[in-house]
């Protein structure tokens, strides 16, 4: 199964996220657009992986304070385009303590540069993304997730299959 983890989105901030897709769909861009669903930030690719549960057991040596987490601008890697994070040590430091915990149990993981960003369109019919501006919403990162994804017929379907809770601040 393809496994990754991520953090999911609050509805409010979909939403958002939503109205931008929508924008740009009215002024003309066509692609494969994230369903709303879909919309995550990863914080590890795996890929390929037989079993989650020695994914899981990774991270349950993973602790984490609640993660405030807001939108900020949008950008491409070539015709993909994505919603951008407010910098954060809080999240660059919860990836890398993911990305450890990982390496120690042997579980191979996509080791690219972290780059919080949330897919929104594949395939942009067009090379440069239109003037828009959305509100940035923000939320609180409580809940870091396993995740599956099998191919649909209609694309891509995510499932969580597991996840880990921030620390209360009791």
């Amino acid at each position: 199964m393809r496994l990754f983890i991520a953090i999911n989105l609050t509805q409010e901030k979909k939403e958002t996220l939503i109205d931008l897709q929508n924008d740009w769909y009215d002024m003309g861009v066509r692609g494969n657009y994230s369903s709303e669903e879909n919309l995550h930030l990863t914080l590890a690719f795996i890929g390929e992986y037989p079993d989650p549960m020695p994914v899981m057991d990774a991270l349950q040596n993973v602790t984490f304070a609640p993660i405030p987490l807001q939108l900020e601008g949008v950008g491409a890697f070539g015709d993909l385009w994505w919603a951008g994070v407010t910098h954060s040590s809080a999240l660059e430091a919860v990836a890398k303590r993911i990305r450890r915990a990982l390496a120690e149990k042997h579980i191979l993981f996509d080791k690219k540069k972290f780059n919080p960003h949330i897919t929104l369109l594949r395939r942009a019919s067009v090379d440069k993304i239109p003037p828009v501006s959305f509100v940035p919403v923000s939320m609180t990162v409580d809940t870091i997730s396993l995740m599956r994804s099998d191919r649909g017929k209609d694309g891509m379907i995510y499932t969580e299959v597991g996840s880990i809770q921030a620390e209360s601040s009791d």
